[in-house]
Parts: C-alpha cells; structure tokens; sequence
C-alpha cells in the first residue's frame, strides 16, 4: 500500500491508494418532511451498492455480533447489506416514510437490523451502546455537524465513525454543472467543505481522521446525484431524478427542462464526450471519511 503523509491543519492524515481508487484514512425538520414526499418510490433507482457497502465495513472494521448504528439510513438499504455480513444493525432517521420503508425490508438474510425514528442531534440511545456508526450521503441535511457528530460520539463506546459524502470541494469537479448550473451550486452550497467536516469531528472527540477517495464507477448500483458520471442518458429519466434531493429540491423545472434538452442533444451529437473529459479531477468524486472514537 502506497502512503503519502498529509499536514491537514497540522494533524495527522493518511492518503493511500487501493484498487485504483485514492484513500485518505486521515437537521431540521425540513429533512424529514422532504424525504416522506419523494420515499414512495425511492428503491426504484436507490440500492445498495456492493462495492460501497465492502468499503463501508472496512471502515468500521466490523466485528460479527457487534451492533452498529446507520445515521439517517433513509430506507435502509446500507443498513441490510450491512447486516447481511453478520454485523447488528440500528437505522435512524428522522423520516416517517423512510422508516416505514426501511422496515419492511426486514429479511431472513438480514434479521439483526432494528429501526427508529428519532433526530441525530438527540438519539434515543444510551452512553456507549454502539461499536461503530455510519452516515451515508446524508451531511448535507444536517444545519450543523457538530451536534450531529457530539451524538454520535456519545453513544460509541469504541470503534469507527464511517462517513461518505461529497465535499463542495469535489463537487465543483462535476461536470453536471454544464447542463444544471443553478441547482449544482445550490447543492454544492449546502454540503460540507472538507474543513467542515474536519473541524466538528475533532471537536465532538474523534481522533486519527482519515478519508479514502471514492471516484464513481460506471457499474455504480445507487443512483445518487453524480452516480451518472459515465452513463449521463441517466439524468433524462424523471424517476432517477426524482429520487435525487438536488432535482427534487435544489432544481427549477425551467432549467431542468432546459438542461435536459442541451444534454441530449450532446449525447446524440457525441460532444458529451469532450465536456466530461474538461470536467475531469484528481479529487474525487465522493470521498470515505473514517474517525476513531
């Protein structure tokens, strides 16, 4: 394994290369309420990925037995592809809609995973219950980290705090912002920095952050926001986008009409090809966020 030590505001972090991939192993109630709108028909297009839920466990360096917690698990879907490797599985999250999807996904190959609905600034769980916890590409719902992350702490006993999300950082890298440049800068403003998210870690008690740099792959099985990078016919099917909060909530429909149109014109012409290749960056395109409790 190739490691390049990095200063980030003088502490410690790691970047390393594996698989192709670069690594660094370095809420209002708005959220709820937009999530119950667009959870109806949300599994369509939004899966589990095999290759993120493999990371996400090397993360957490997942021990079977042990119980973990999902913060604002959505309907679930890392919390049962996690629990289907033998780990016990808790999801939170502040939408009823989503719960009640997420619970109905309770199956034979994944019995140890248990739901609540509950805030993440307030968990209803005691000090020290959990061995590790996740957050899947949900920062950005969250007006401030840091209560967030303090929650989270308290109720660790030991073990990792795994994250993955995008930074504004890297999303000024998508090339989405050709087609959509109002609903991406909105977007990009309401996720964290990379300084953002550093900061309420260190100060909620997390320690030996580092952070492995996920760029998307064409195989990719969840359909989030820049899940199209190489497949971007993806982005003219109204269901993939309504199951995406920067369409659904970021987007005008003017521009998305607007937008739509201009990026089937350059697939059907080919000068795709050549946008995508201007919008191209060694930062990442999400990026895997573990912390020591």
């Amino acid at each position: 394994m190739d490691t390049i030590g990095l200063d980030v505001h003088k502490r410690e972090t790691q970047l390393c290369i594996r698989g192709g991939r670069r690594s660094v192993f370095a809420q209002g109630g708005w959220m709820g309420a937009l999530y119950d709108n667009i959870g109806g028909g949300y599994d369509t297009t939004r899966r589990a990925d095999p290759y993120l839920t493999s990371r996400l466990l090397a993360g957490l360096g997942a021990v079977a037995g042990r119980s973990y917690l999902d913060v604002a698990c959505g309907s679930g879907n890392y919390a049962v592809a996690l629990a289907g490797r033998g780990i016990e599985v808790h999801g939170v999250d502040r939408s009823r809609r989503m719960i009640a999807a997420a619970a109905a996904k309770r199956t034979a190959n994944a019995p140890a995973v248990t739901w609540s609905l509950a805030d993440a600034t307030a968990l209803p769980f005691r000090t020290g219950a959990f061995t590790g916890a996740m957050c899947t590409l949900a920062l950005h719902h969250f007006p401030a980290l840091l209560p967030v992350f303090a929650e989270v702490r308290r109720v660790l006993s030991a073990g990792r705090f795994v994250v993955f999300t995008a930074t504004r950082e890297q999303m000024a890298g998508y090339w989405l912002r050709e087609y959509f440049p109002r609903a991406i800068a909105r977007s990009a403003e309401a996720m964290p920095s990379w300084d953002e998210i550093l900061e309420p870690l260190h100060s909620a008690g997390f320690s030996r952050i580092a952070v492995e740099l996920y760029d998307v792959t064409i195989d990719l099985a969840d359909f989030f926001l820049y899940s199209g990078k190489h497949r971007p016919a993806m982005y003219l099917d109204a269901a993939v986008r309504a199951n995406i909060s920067t369409f659904s909530t970021q987007a005008e429909s003017a521009e998305v009409a607007s937008g739509c149109a201009r990026l089937a014109l350059d697939i059907a012409s080919g000068r795709i090809t050549d946008v995508i290749d201007s919008y191209r960056s060694t930062a990442g395109d999400y990026m895997f966020v573990a912390a020591d409790a």
